[in-house]
């Protein structure tokens, strides 16, 4: 049966977890929530602030969960979708060969700036600047205790965003497909059809019913879409 490993990346301040009921829905897809130090299983290791940084460690990592893999596709949503573009350029050098798709989930193509940074900004205005960004306000960080959690991770991937650097004159040449909630109102349907300018390989775009978050309770729909377009495989009931 044709397989495809599929890395995942969250969006902003989440971990691993957040892909985990994803985990053996999918005969033909093995699905491998990237672990991030600072979060969950690496909440022990410091946070990276850096794009760089952040490769250089996960990347000989998701070379390793990779090898031998009939074909790789990388997914990531929201800020998770930067991740997920850089891991592709990353594995693509790294491993030369490799079948590689990348799956852009709720997001804007890197290189599309951003109005207002909010990098370093105090508590309640960095919050109020990720709602604005991101269209949703967790309810976590309306909770002092939980805020004081949640925060740090979600400093560290803005900083990651907002310093990361486009470069357009070395564009992907993989298959990219931009999938969007239909009802998102965060990324319109030209900005997810904007991929299609970062890589000369093929391009396709995709909409679930949904908001911007659509596939915390969708996920079962992409899972769909993407195991149909990658294996021609359908989802386990």
């Amino acid at each position: 049966m044709s397989s495809t490993t599929l890395l995942c990346f969250p969006p902003a301040g989440a971990g691993a977890g957040f892909f985990r009921p994803w985990v053996g829905r999918h005969p033909g897809l093995r699905v491998v929530p990237v672990e991030i130090p600072g979060r969950e299983k690496r909440f022990a290791e410091p946070e990276c602030e850096d794009l760089d940084s952040l490769l250089r460690t996960i990347v000989p990592e998701l070379l390793e969960a990779v090898a031998g893999a009939e074909r790789v596709a990388v997914l990531g949503h929201s800020f998770g979708a930067l991740l997920a573009y850089e891991t592709v350029r990353a594995l693509a050098a790294r491993a030369p060969g490799t079948d590689l798709t990348l799956v852009a989930s709720g997001a804007t193509r890197p290189g599309v700036p951003r109005a207002g940074r909010i990098t370093g900004l105090p508590d309640d205005e960095f919050v109020a600047g990720v709602q604005r960004i991101s269209g949703y306000r967790h309810p976590a960080l309306d909770e002092p205790e939980l805020r004081e959690l949640l925060l740090p991770p979600l400093r560290a991937d803005v900083a990651m965003h907002e310093g990361h650097v486009f470069d357009a004159a070395e564009p992907l040449n993989v298959p990219v497909i931009s999938v969007r909630g239909a009802d998102d109102d965060v990324v319109s349907a030209e900005a997810a059809d904007a991929w299609r300018q970062i890589t000369t390989g093929r391009f396709r775009t995709a909409e679930i019913d949904g908001g911007h978050m659509y596939l915390v309770e969708a996920w079962p729909a992409l899972l769909d879409l993407l195991s149909a377009e990658l294996n021609g495989t359908k989802a386990l009931a």
